[in-house]
């Protein structure tokens, strides 16, 4: 057992905002009348229908899917029939291909819904099949297809898995409330990775600011031979696959690599515990816990919604709006995606839905950087934010590649710190974009 406190240098800490609902257990959601669920949830290929309008579909029921290597299946989180199959805004702010699905009510199961058995007795290749059928991606909010995270090269050696339980972004307290209801599905989820990658070590690393998770998750491991808790220090961006590999191996990713070149992979413990499920139970991924929370919103909660609900319908069963919304977001304050309507779909990554009253969504206004360095010291990756952000608004991209634009995760500690108030990540964020591009074309 671990009683060493782990962390990385730089970060920030910001509020946490996470009384609201940590203390309140998952609760189911309101089964909805409809869902809109998007062929294209994750980075890579996106799907193709396999249904057609007017289909009867089942809850669990592969609804579409590529032949792409890097893609992954989507299901039927409702059964009924499918009513329209277009373009949809989606949580990315664009119009993507999605199947709208009309509930009969019934909520039958598909025929293909069955426990995979016992872990022990399937083969790696096995495992990575169940997990690639089943749909699965990081639900942390990246959406990187879980059977190819699972599949490196046969040159980069994986020694070591992390199970990211940080769930530093402040507000959101989805994965918190997993840990401490479902850490047996945690478990079974751990197990099945670690033999698909064919690993002995595996971490489960959690905030110390979360002890009730901690504790659950060192007596569901007990008597389980790999898995080990480590107690992070509470920092954000902790849960950052980078920062934590980091911080519980002392290995450092280099620019540019990703985190197998260092014998790691990382995945969030939401995403685990769903596989865990897919193993016990055979259901897909078709739902998630999601935090829905904010100074907008009446009754915040945890609910274990239908991939495909509109952001409206969820609202609605925490009680609407407290007052005006000044901003909606995707996700957390720090990384989320700000949304302009209701009507989108709540996907696979839809870790939270945050609703600011105008007040605490207001942008202040920006002044003349003043290179105090703040922006510097907190960067966890060690550039120099200002210089990047100055380079931006320059039109410089080729200036701003030479201070590692490229290598920015967005996490937004440098806006954070900023005393004159600098629009530094969405500046690093336009540099980052031109950078990449460039770089793809050539």
């Amino acid at each position: 057992m671990s009683t060493k406190v782990f962390t990385f240098k730089g970060g920030i800490h910001p509020p946490h905002h996470k009384k609201q609902t940590e203390k309140l257990s998952i609760e189911n959601a309101v089964e909805p009348k409809f869902v809109v669920i998007p062929l294209s949830q994750h980075i890579g290929a996106p799907c193709d229908p396999l249904v057609q309008v007017g289909d009867k579909v089942k809850v669990g029921q592969k609804i579409g899917d590529s032949k792409a290597f890097v893609s992954a299946p989507v299901h039927a989180s409702i059964s009924g029939s499918v009513k329209s199959i277009g373009l949809h805004i989606t949580t990315g702010g664009s119009k993507v291909n999605c199947i709208t699905i009309e509930s009969d009510g019934l909520f039958e199961v598909h025929e293909s819904v069955k426990p995979k058995g016992n872990i022990e007795d399937l083969s790696k290749e096995e495992i990575l099949a169940i997990i690639k059928e089943a749909g699965m991606t990081g639900m942390g909010g990246a959406g990187f297809p879980t059977h190819v995270k699972l599949s490196p090269p046969k040159d980069k050696t994986i020694d070591t898995i992390i199970l990211n339980g940080a769930e530093c972004e402040p507000f959101l307290t989805a994965d918190h409330r997993i840990m401490l209801e479902k850490p047996e599905q945690i478990v079974e989820g751990a197990k099945a990775i670690m033999k698909a990658v064919g690993v002995e070590k595996c971490y489960i690393a959690i905030e110390k600011n979360k002890p009730d998770a901690i504790e659950t998750m060192r007596k569901a491991i007990s008597g389980v031979n790999g898995l080990e808790v480590v107690p992070l220090e509470a920092k954000y961006p902790q849960g950052d696959e980078k920062r934590m590999i980091n911080a519980v191996t002392g290995r450092e990713v280099p620019s540019g690599g990703l985190p197998m070149d260092v014998g790691c992979i990382v995945d969030n413990v939401g995403t685990i515990a769903t596989i865990g499920n897919v193993f016990l139970t055979g259901m897909p991924l078709v739902q998630r816990v999601t935090t829905v929370t904010g100074s907008a919103i009446k009754n915040p909660k945890n609910l274990y919604i239908r991939i495909g609900t509109l952001f409206k319908d969820i609202i609605e069963q925490c009680g609407g709006f407290s007052e005006e919304p000044g901003k909606i977001i995707n996700g957390g304050p720090m990384m989320g995606i700000v949304q302009y309507t209701t009507e989108v779909p709540a996907i696979k990554g839809t870790s939270g839905i945050l609703v600011l009253n105008k007040k605490d969504a207001k942008v202040p206004e920006a002044s003349n950087c003043i290179r105090c360095g703040k922006c510097v010291d907190a960067c966890p990756v060690h550039l120099q934010p200002f210089m990047i952000s100055r380079q931006a608004i320059l039109n410089n991209f080729e200036e701003a590649e030479k201070y590692y634009a490229a290598d920015c995760i967005e996490c937004g500690s440098c806006s954070f710190v900023c005393p004159a108030k600098r629009p530094l990540v969405e500046t690093i964020r336009l540099a980052k974009k031109e950078v990449i591009s460039k770089r793809k074309k050539a």
